[in-house]
């Protein structure tokens, strides 16, 4: 059933992006264009997105676990540092520059717009560089402090 759902959440997902237009490059660059032709139709699409997720995030928070999870997931930090500030701005130019974003190309993707495929190798080139910056310093963290190194004595 959780497969099931999750195939059901993500075409959902796919299809709401493609009726809103999301996945047309010439519609972002045209919302993010406002001292030319700006196209404020994409300011409907996040009014709506943040009026659903503001309702049911409230209504899930208050479960006392998800539906096919033993708990919640919720980040530990709440802190704003440079990590996040940086990651925040790349991905918005990652995103003006694609005229889109990673979820709308993966539902772009299938129909080979070169668009979709430059962003989602340029996402993945992204993870990896990232994966091998930040990896080994998450490994040693989380393997806590070195045991102490006791010489045998015999």
């Amino acid at each position: 059933m959780n497969a099931l759902t999750m195939l059901l959440s993500g075409l959902v997902f796919g299809a709401g992006l493609v009726l809103s237009g999301l996945n047309q490059p010439a519609k972002i660059i045209g919302f993010l264009d406002i001292f030319g032709r700006w196209d404020p139709t994409m300011m409907f699409v996040m009014m709506g997105a943040i009026s659903v997720h503001f309702a049911l995030a409230r209504a899930i928070l208050k479960r006392t676990r998800p539906v096919y999870e033993a708990k919640f997931h919720l980040p530990a930090s709440q802190r704003i540092d440079g990590k996040l500030v940086l990651g925040a701005a790349l991905f918005g130019v990652g995103w003006g520059l694609a005229g889109m974003c990673p979820g709308a190309a993966f539902a772009s993707f299938g129909t080979a717009a070169s668009s979709a495929t430059v962003l989602l190798v340029a996402t993945a080139g992204g993870m990896l560089v990232h994966q091998v910056l930040h990896a080994p310093k998450a490994a040693k963290a989380e393997a806590g402090p070195a045991a102490p190194v006791i010489a045998d004595a015999r």
